[in-house]
């Protein structure tokens, strides 16, 4: 299981992916991203590469009253394959990993324009990316 600032950096990786799809940084994340969950296999980054594509044609064929439910869905997806690859690497290596998954993070974010542009709960930790950010958060009834 990974510690709550590990799982706060997959949540970013998958946020991001959904974030620059569309945008002008996607090829450069995709190819970023790629080369992350293929760890230097080519067929692996290649497959990858597929996985991003389509990714990135879902998201542009859908209608408004799909957008926020799969947009989410992608992010978790995305989330979850990069836990699994953190899960799996040594100390060092995941470490490596989780700077260069917040470096892509940071690029995606940059090409945003202003607002939330995402966040993700993820237990009891809360992760947020955009620029000027407030979020607060109310559970149960209203007093």
């Amino acid at each position: 299981m990974l510690v709550e600032w590990l799982a706060a950096v997959a949540a970013a990786g998958g946020t991001a992916v959904v974030q620059a799809a569309g945008t002008d940084v996607w090829v450069s994340v995709r190819q970023r991203v790629a080369h992350v969950l293929g760890r230097d296999d080519p067929e692996r980054e290649q497959a990858e590469l597929m996985r991003l594509d389509q990714t990135a044609t879902d998201l542009a064929s859908l209608a408004p009253e799909e957008s926020a439910l799969i947009r989410a869905r992608q992010e978790a997806s995305w989330t979850a394959r990069f836990e699994m690859l953190l899960e799996s690497l040594g100390e060092a290596e995941r470490e490596r990993v989780a700077r260069e998954l917040n470096d892509i993070a940071d690029q995606a974010r940059q090409a945003s324009v202003g607002g939330v542009s995402a966040n993700v709960f993820h237990g009891p930790t809360a992760f947020q990316v955009g620029n000027d950010n407030r979020q607060d958060n109310h559970f149960g009834p209203r007093a």
